[in-house]
């Protein structure tokens, strides 16, 4: 069976987020000739200029059956008026497609075509506060890699767009060929949909911004007690103005930042030795397993097990 894999561009769309996926689908098709049919569409047929100013040939949105439609991101959807054709398009097409995604800020067309509605989805973090904001109906989970909510699938920033085509791949024809494909593109075998966009969102004024220094800090002190209180003191701040300047300047709380930076940790522990679980715990400062596992699967939707099999396999 041939599926139709039609990818959704327009004026100002970020290159990757369609290039990526193409090439893994494409990849994905030599492993199983006869499985996919690629189609760019775009509002009108021609050229389509990235926000790279790079080109990409497109036919024009039509109403051919379409298997799965792949909505790019990108700065053109800061304009979301000038995509009132590619919208309504979606709204036409989505119900006859068996499934419909995302990458990075495409959510957006997703969102303002009322197809997120209700549903979990996620968007690239620099994006996540404005797009709580503008669609207060959808379930964003900002943190996660990409998120699949029924036949809907969206996908953090540009290379998610790669992993979330992976999973598509492994979900019509099986695991081993979506490995062969991620070994083909020389990518990370498949990064488990819950795993954390949180580097990225510590970096923001957390690695290089003001509070660089006491991330580091924070870093070397893992395993002893890190309440916000001890953090203001490092800061020579005081406790409320501490956590009111940290979470403007980096997006998240405190506590939470401590316990992302206690989660990059343990699962680099988890994934690159062969440590007990509970002296991983322990060295990463959760204290016992069980809060660790917690963690785990807020995070990365899966236990600190499942990602040491995984790493291993």
């Amino acid at each position: 069976m041939t599926r139709r894999i039609a990818f959704v561009v327009f004026p100002g769309f970020q290159l990757l987020d369609a290039a990526g996926p193409i090439a893994a689908f494409e990849i994905a098709g030599r492993f199983q000739p006869g499985s996919y049919e690629i189609a760019v569409l775009a509002p009108q047929a021609g050229a389509v200029a990235s926000s790279s100013g790079v080109r990409m040939a497109a036919e024009s949105l039509d109403s051919a059956p379409i298997d799965t439609i792949v909505v790019s991101g990108g700065d053109g959807t800061r304009v979301l008026p000038d995509l009132k054709a590619a919208i309504a398009w979606l709204r036409r097409a989505a119900p006859a497609a068996r499934r419909v995604t995302s990458v990075c800020s495409g959510a957006y067309l997703l969102a303002e075509a009322g197809l997120l509605d209700g549903r979990r989805a996620t968007t690239h973090w620099g994006r996540s506060d404005d797009f709580a904001r503008r669609y207060p109906g959808v379930r964003l989970e900002a943190d996660r890699i990409f998120v699949r909510d029924g036949e809907v699938w969206t996908s953090a920033g540009i290379t998610a767009g790669i992993d979330l085509a992976l999973a598509l791949i492994e979900d019509d024809l099986g695991a081993k060929v979506a490995r062969a494909a991620a070994q083909q593109l020389v990518v990370h075998q498949r990064r488990p949909g819950g795993q954390s966009q949180f580097s990225a969102l510590l970096d923001t004024g957390g690695v290089h911004g003001r509070f660089a220094d006491l991330m580091d800090w924070v870093r070397e002190r893992l395993p002893e007690p890190l309440s916000v209180e001890r953090l203001a003191d490092r800061a020579a701040m005081s406790p409320r103005h501490f956590a009111r300047a940290f979470t403007a300047e980096t997006g998240v709380t405190p506590a939470k930042a401590v316990e992302r930076l206690r989660l990059e940790a343990a699962r680099l522990r988890i994934e690159t030795t062969r440590e007990p679980i509970d002296l991983v715990a322990e060295a990463a400062g959760f204290g016992d397993p069980e809060r660790m596992r917690r963690a785990f699967l807020r995070a990365f939707g899966q236990p600190p097990q499942a990602l040491r099999r995984a790493a291993r396999a």
